[in-house]
């Protein structure tokens, strides 16, 4: 119990300081976010507009400091993050809640198909170690791995998309079509998320992969297995029970981790298909200067990791109890 409430108060702890920073560092820019847009007209609206923008996106001149803070943090628990001035008049949570689903289906997918099928090759790649198939798939596995995912999608969508007219190489469903719980739609919507999805399971199998097999390849030569061995355990007790159950807890954590950037979404690998994602709505952020935007993104991005990394900190101790017990004196 000690452990788990430390690994929430860690939480708090650190979701107040990253909320903070979020408030504090666009305050310490000169300017506000209604002067930026201000200028983007070249002196054509008056000062009077200036004004009633700046009481629009919530930018309080006037008021002290603290109370900005105590407003900022009341806003954010009630996942207020103001107006986006490029999609004006839309909060910026609805624009928040339209692109995380598209993210959380193309990159939390691509991930979860990604380590399976690397940690499965891993165990079986250490095994039968140095053996022919073993030697393949790790050449061409890794292969993949050194190549970006925005260039390996940039390919496909040259290849398979414009020369071969295979797959669409924009958007996230085709124009006509009303976003619904039909088979017309679901499978309109997987096939606009093949290429990209393509991209990020073919460049991150390999680091899976690679990963588990050095761990197993680790864990057979342990004494344990040795004697389970000796004592006439089945080979697939061997390699699924004792080997592999401890292999996995390192590539447990880094799933977790990877798991927690899945809401960061892929940035290029998004932009370059137009999928409508976190990444390609941030990277729209980024070029508009859409501050509110951009912030209500980052702070979304801080707190899932946070949470993603205390949860995998508590399952990882249910999968080994030593780090409960006696990590914390280590």
């Amino acid at each position: 119990m000690s452990f788990v409430l430390k690994r929430i108060g860690t939480f708090i702890w650190m979701l107040w300081v990253a909320t903070t920073l979020n408030f504090i560092i666009p305050r310490m820019m000169p300017g506000n976010p209604a002067e930026a847009l201000y200028g983007k007209f070249q002196g054509k609206l008056s000062p009077t507009a200036l004004k009633a923008m700046e009481i629009q996106f919530g930018i309080n001149t006037g008021v002290p400091l603290w109370k900005q803070y105590l407003q900022y943090l009341w806003n954010m628990a009630h996942l207020n993050f103001g107006i986006s001035y490029n999609f004006y008049p839309t909060k910026v949570s609805t624009i928040i809640g339209h692109a995380l689903p598209y993210t959380i289906g193309l990159v939390g997918i691509s991930l979860v198909i990604s380590f399976t099928v690397g940690t499965v090759l891993g165990i079986y790649g250490a095994w039968k170690r140095n053996g022919a198939v073993d030697s393949v798939q790790s050449s061409v596995l890794l292969f993949f791995q050194s190549i970006p995912a925005f260039w390996l999608g940039l390919v496909m969508l040259f290849y398979l998309g414009f020369i071969k007219g295979w797959f669409p190489y924009s958007h996230a469903y085709s124009s006509g079509l009303t976003p619904s719980f039909t088979w017309k739609f679901i499978s309109n919507l997987l096939w606009h998320a093949t290429l990209p999805g393509l991209a990020l399971i073919l460049t991150g199998v390999g680091g899976w992969m690679l990963g588990m097999r050095n761990m197993m390849v680790q864990t057979l030569g342990d004494d344990y297995i040795t004697f389970a061995e000796a004592k006439g355990a089945p080979q697939r007790t061997l390699m699924l029970r004792y080997a592999a159950r401890n292999a996995i807890l390192p590539n447990f954590t880094g799933f977790g981790q990877a798991l927690a950037a899945v809401v960061a979404g892929s940035v290029l690998v998004e932009t370059i298909f137009s999928y409508p994602g976190i990444g390609y709505t941030l990277q729209q952020g980024i070029v508009a200067e859409d501050y509110p935007l951009i912030q209500g993104i980052f702070l979304i991005i801080a707190a899932v990791t946070l949470l993603a990394n205390m949860i995998v900190d508590l399952l990882y101790a249910r999968l080994d109890p030593r780090v409960g017990t006696g990590g914390d004196q280590a």
